[in-house]
């Protein structure tokens, strides 16, 4: 906090004497994936305004559009890109469908947990290999928080065994939909607005949606005793996507304001997921003691952390570059996961004794 509030204090000074030569105000639009309603990530938008606005004294105004003004909540990257928007709040994985590489700037199944991927990210290499993938797309990446580990989904029935997997109806979309559909699970993409009704008429047998804050929020409790840890987003980062054009006509303390004011928010957001979910769970457990946490069978395990390699290797095998991210990020796995072992895995494990 106290790095915060030095570079919050140099940056004010500095937009007030840049004020003095340029009192131009400039203008951004930012369209966002999630409205204003979904928990913290509805109002971190807001928040980035409201501070770029403060620490530039206002000389750099953010219009924030909801989905509900824009229309297309998975579509804001494409528009960022087209230039309709100049700035786009949203996760990258949405669009693997256009460029498989963006899955490694928010998670991937079995990948980095949130301190060794923000580690990889600033000293391992990962921010240059973001500037090259979003470069081809016009786009500069900020990371701006992040949602943390996601669950392994709500289970009308006790996973015992990978047999008992075969042929179950379960909404999980994206990567993880890949890994469990190669193990033989019917991996459904129903649209969020249907998912409580779906799982309540068994047109599902199962579903993944986030982490307990949001979870609670959809009902899953009430309709589901099994609720399983997660495998397939343990890190769950969120972007904030810049038109490089537009970008590089800003003056560069308010670009630097900007970036300064990004981390921060995505700082605040951390924070807020982490004790959002501390607090949902908590009412979970005392309004609805048939849940019960579980973690998949070491069968089922083995044959998601096999599909999910395969899957790895078939796009590499396709695209150098999603090969050499997939390298980076394996061989920063191997380096850092000893030490979360050590520190922060020990520390825990010494605690049950």
């Amino acid at each position: 906090m106290r790095l915060f509030s030095t570079v919050f204090a140099f940056l004010l000074g500095f937009a007030t004497l840049a004020q003095a030569a340029d009192a131009k105000v400039y203008h951004l639009t930012l369209a966002t994936t999630w409205g204003e309603q979904v928990p913290f990530l509805g109002t971190a938008p807001a928040d980035l305004a409201k501070l770029v606005d403060t620490m530039s004294n206002g000389r750099l105004k953010i219009r924030v559009d909801s989905p509900n003004k824009h229309k297309a909540p998975f579509g804001v990257m494409d528009m960022v890109k087209a230039g309709q928007y100049d700035l786009a709040y949203t996760a990258s994985y949405y669009y693997k469908g256009k460029d498989y590489k963006l899955v490694f700037f928010t998670t991937v199944p079995f990948g980095m947990l949130i301190s060794e991927q923000y580690a990889w990210y600033n000293y391992g290499g990962g921010k240059e290999l973001a500037a090259k993938v979003y470069g081809e797309h016009g786009l500069i990446s900020y990371p701006m928080g992040t949602t943390g580990m996601q669950m392994g989904g709500w289970f009308k029935k006790e996973i015992k065994s990978l047999a008992d997997l075969q042929g179950l109806k379960f909404r999980i979309p994206g990567q993880g939909g890949e890994v469990m559909a190669k193990i033989g699970v019917t991996a459904m993409s129903t649209p969020p607005g249907e998912l409580y009704t779906a799982l309540e008429r068994n047109t599902i047998d199962a579903v993944e949606w986030i982490s307990p804050v949001f979870d609670l929020a959809m009902g899953f409790p009430k309709l589901a005793n099994y609720y399983y840890t997660g495998w397939q987003e343990p890190a769950s980062e969120i972007q904030l996507l810049a038109n490089k054009k537009k970008m590089d006509t800003l003056p560069a303390d308010l670009r630097a304001i900007l970036e300064t004011a990004v981390a921060t928010v995505g700082s605040q957001l951390m924070n807020q997921a982490t004790n959002a979910n501390a607090n949902a769970w908590a009412n979970i457990s005392k309004d609805y003691p048939n849940v019960k946490v579980q973690q998949f069978p070491a069968d089922v395990m083995a044959a998601l952390k096999k599909a999910a390699k395969e899957i790895e290797e078939e796009q590499a095998a396709k695209d150098p570059v999603f090969k050499e991210i997939l390298e980076s990020q394996r061989a920063y796995i191997a380096k850092v996961r000893p030490w979360t072992l050590m520190g922060e895995y020990g520390y825990l494990k010494q605690l049950e004794k």
